[in-house]
């Protein structure tokens, strides 16, 4: 099987498996989902820091720009498998559960010195939630129970290209194609089940444009600076409804199939970036990230909750042992920080998030490299009656380098 054929071979096994989210959370009921918070490489490790980072060994999709330093000759594919294990918290009740996937599976590679392209195929959001309303009866001290189900979410197939303009200028574009479906079912108990499944489809592109620059670079140190700005996109929607309604004695009666609806537009927002990395006598690397989301410009409502501006802060340190024949020597060791603001504002509460994060990066030969990265890290408040969530989540990304258009030699 040649690399062509192996990468294909990834991407048609890598989507069913995303039905396996790797997220059970009700803050997933909102929007389009909760973001897919995964990165490439060791970036995970390094608190999602990427603005700035331009290894010519990893695959970046922080920054497109980062793809004109990919090597000649060489060809970069990378998959990735996450697994968490969170534990959601109201004010009552606690509950545990565990979530795996495929994460992402991406290639990267030169098209000629200093300009280099990259697409893959990854989760953009991710829907996972199952919650139990008991519901009172208007005008009467009766009550009746409703359970609403959601799954699926949105796929991201990317296609972006790098180039270097100078020695410490580069730039960069990417198109995403965004694409999926959200899953909701209601059920409605009460004398009757009555029973409401919608599935609600996106689609529509998103555009960024990122570059970097390399203000220092001596023998014992060297800092670049980069910056991303994602353009405002509108996903277009639709929805399929079905509603059936069973009666005491079982009988099931159809009362909507098959409905067609169109849905208002999704609107995403501008999004901006700046990353900084500093690097000292080739052994520690230190990378710090801002972004920031413009939602209150898209005027979106949902019930009582709100979208508001979101704030990312992102701090990542990787520490490289001077390299002798000794294998630990050779392991990356990395630490990061990311807190996320978020952009839900539910009565009046944000819901913010934040991880803690450590990893190696350890090399299986010349050509390969196992990335992996432990996460601790919370979501949502106890507050105003709201679900708290706490994870531990793993990840391993595992990176080939290959070669690319080499010529056979005949003695």
């Amino acid at each position: 099987m040649n690399k062509i054929q192996l990468l294909l071979f990834l991407i048609s096994i890598a989507s069913p498996c995303w039905s396996q989210n790797d997220t059970s959370t009700p803050y997933s009921l909102f929007g389009l989902g909760v973001e897919n918070k995964t990165a490439t490489g060791g970036l995970t490790g390094l608190g999602n820091t990427g603005i700035a980072q331009n290894n010519s060994d990893e695959i970046n999709l922080f920054n497109p720009a980062s793809l004109g330093n990919i090597r000649q000759k060489t060809f970069l594919y990378e998959f990735g498998l996450n697994g968490m294990y969170s534990t959601l918290k109201t004010d009552e009740v606690s509950e545990n559960t565990s979530d795996y996937n495929i994460s992402h599976v991406v290639m990267a590679f030169p098209i000629t010195k200093n300009l280099g392209m990259s697409f893959g195929l990854l989760p953009y959001t991710k829907v996972g939630y199952d919650i139990d309303i008991l519901n009172p009866v208007e005008g009467s001290s009766d009550s009746y129970a409703s359970r609403i189900t959601g799954s699926g979410g949105l796929n991201k197939f990317y296609l972006s290209t790098g180039f270097n303009a100078t020695k410490k200028l580069a730039l960069g574009l990417d198109l995403s194609y965004l694409f999926g479906s959200i899953n909701q079912e209601t059920n409605l108990f009460y004398e009757s089940v009555v029973n409401i499944t919608d599935v609600n489809y996106y689609n529509g592109l998103k555009l960024k444009a990122g570059i970097q620059y390399n203000m220092l670079k001596t023998a014992n140190k060297e800092v670049t600076l980069g910056a991303v700005v994602g353009l405002p996109a509108n996903l277009t929607g639709s929805q399929t409804r079905n509603s059936y309604k069973t009666s005491i004695s079982g009988t099931e009666i159809t009362v909507d199939e098959e409905v067609e609806n169109e849905l208002d537009d999704f609107e995403l927002p501008l999004s901006i970036g700046l990353g900084m990395v500093t690097k000292l006598n080739t052994s520690l690397t230190t990378s710090l990230d801002f972004k920031k989301l413009y939602w209150d410009n898209t005027n979106q409502l949902q019930n009582n909750e709100r979208y508001t501006n979101q704030n990312i802060y992102a701090f990542g340190a990787e520490y490289l042992p001077i390299e002798n024949s000794k294998y630990w020597s050779r392991v990356k060791y990395r630490f990061g920080l990311n807190y996320n603001t978020g952009f839900l504002d539910i009565s009046n509460q944000k819901i913010e998030s934040y991880f803690v994060s450590v990893g190696l990066g350890m090399p299986l030969s010349n050509k390969s490299r196992l990335n992996i990265a432990y996460s601790y890290g919370g979501e949502g408040t106890l507050q105003n009656s709201l679900v708290q969530e706490n994870f531990h989540k793993l990840t391993l990304n595992l990176s080939f380098i290959g070669s690319w258009f080499n010529k056979r030699k005949f003695n």
